[in-house]
């Protein structure tokens, strides 16, 4: 199916609407936002969450109307996430740091990835407010504002960076092991940080300026751009058990390089988020 796709009218398509979107988040990021709480009081929504995910549907539907979507704020609805098939899927988170955007902490981003037969085709992360644009296509490299990126090559866990998130709910269970995990990387990294962006968090692995990212509880919608862009800037997605990538799962890791994304799976206590996204 992928070749009866116009791969390169997408790629087009989506970085015009990232664009025009990227507008409407920076001019709202100037001020701070009124939110409303979904899942908990720290699980938030604004209205431009909404605007961005409408603009950019409704675009990409006047040019592909017969693609289909998993959307962030769509899939906050009763009828949930939709399933995942080989048709044609754009994922899209249309605010991911989304608690930076309502306290105008410019590092939040859109984050876009096309599916064709359940294979991540095209990727992008853009942060408008530092005008910052992470892009791949499949097979074609990952790019920084049109350079060519690759990722850092550490293989030393003791000389890595590293970044996580606390996440959006604040169940005892998952924290207690959230801040097990943040006290094993303080004793055996480089650094660590939190900064509020799960797709800005992979992108950074992508860019080399981090060397390493996990979390649990993310979505689909925050890490599919990011696991492409990862994996052409020659760095990998594994479960943070050490087995394969599932988008499903809610479970990531991603690192500079295989041998460190093995090392920080053996430290970390896992957890298994519920439910998944299928």
């Amino acid at each position: 199916m992928a070749d009866s796709v116009d791969l390169g009218k997408c790629f087009e398509i989506i970085n015009n609407l990232t664009t025009e979107a990227g507008r409407l988040i920076a001019r709202n990021n100037e001020t701070r936002q009124d939110f409303v709480c979904k899942s908990g009081e720290i699980d938030l929504v604004t209205q431009t969450d909404q605007d961005v995910e409408k603009l950019i549907m409704n675009g990409i539907r006047q040019h592909f109307p017969d693609h289909k979507f998993i959307g962030e704020e769509e899939s906050s609805t009763e009828a949930g996430v939709n399933k995942l098939t080989d048709a044609p899927t754009w994922i899209i988170d249309p605010v991911d740091g989304t608690m930076n955007f309502v306290h105008a902490f410019p590092h939040s981003c859109i984050s876009v990835g096309l599916k064709v037969n359940k294979v991540t085709e095209i990727a992008i992360i853009y942060n408008p407010m530092l005008e910052q644009r992470f892009t791949a296509r499949r097979g074609q490299g990952a790019y920084y504002n049109g350079r060519r990126m690759q990722a850092s090559g550490q293989r030393h866990l003791n000389k890595s960076l590293v970044t996580s998130e606390f996440g959006t709910t604040r169940d005892e269970q998952k924290m207690q092991i959230v801040n097990e995990n943040f006290a094993k990387m303080a004793k055996n990294v480089h650094g660590l940080r939190a900064l509020g962006s799960a797709a800005l968090n992979m992108a950074m692995v992508a860019l080399g300026a981090a060397d390493a990212n996990y979390e649990f509880g993310i979505h689909a919608w925050d890490v599919c751009a990011g696991d492409l862009i990862v994996r052409e800037a020659g760095g990998v997605v594994i479960d943070p058990a050490g087995g394969d990538f599932d988008i499903m799962s809610r479970r990531v890791l991603a690192a500079a390089t295989p041998e460190l994304a093995q090392d920080i799976a053996k430290l970390l206590t896992q957890y298994y988020p519920q439910p998944r996204d299928d």
